[in-house]
């Protein structure tokens, strides 16, 4: 089981699917920490405290930050995906598949169409 820290922009359909795949999911908005223009140092700094790696769709910021900072939880940065449970299967798939998330940048993206 992943834990992880939900960005306040990240979808919830893909937070309800992740939670249903067995994955611990906490939302900025569950955090009381949504709609107060907190900055991405800010959000990673929050989820390190608790030991929780972060769910973005801000990649290139958090791609920054993941060079940036020398100790973290675990960054993932996905792209868009307008199906949720897809997109969910996909993190999950790639956080288990890592198991310790420890101080690695995950990216999710979406398979090109062929």
């Amino acid at each position: 089981m992943s834990l992880l820290y939900a960005d306040e922009n990240f979808p919830s359909r893909v937070v309800a699917e992740l939670r249903a795949l067995g994955d611990d999911v906490l939302t900025a908005h569950e955090a009381g920490q949504a709609n107060q223009k907190i900055p991405d140092a800010a959000v990673l700094v929050y989820a390190i405290s608790l030991g929780r790696a972060v769910l973005t769709h801000n990649r290139r910021h958090f791609i920054k930050l993941h060079k940036m900072t020398a100790s973290h939880a675990g960054i993932v940065v996905c792209t868009h995906d307008r199906d949720g449970a897809t997109l969910a299967l996909r993190i999950h798939q790639a956080v288990t598949s890592e198991g310790t998330l420890d101080n690695k940048l995950i990216r999710v993206t979406k398979p090109a169409k062929p």
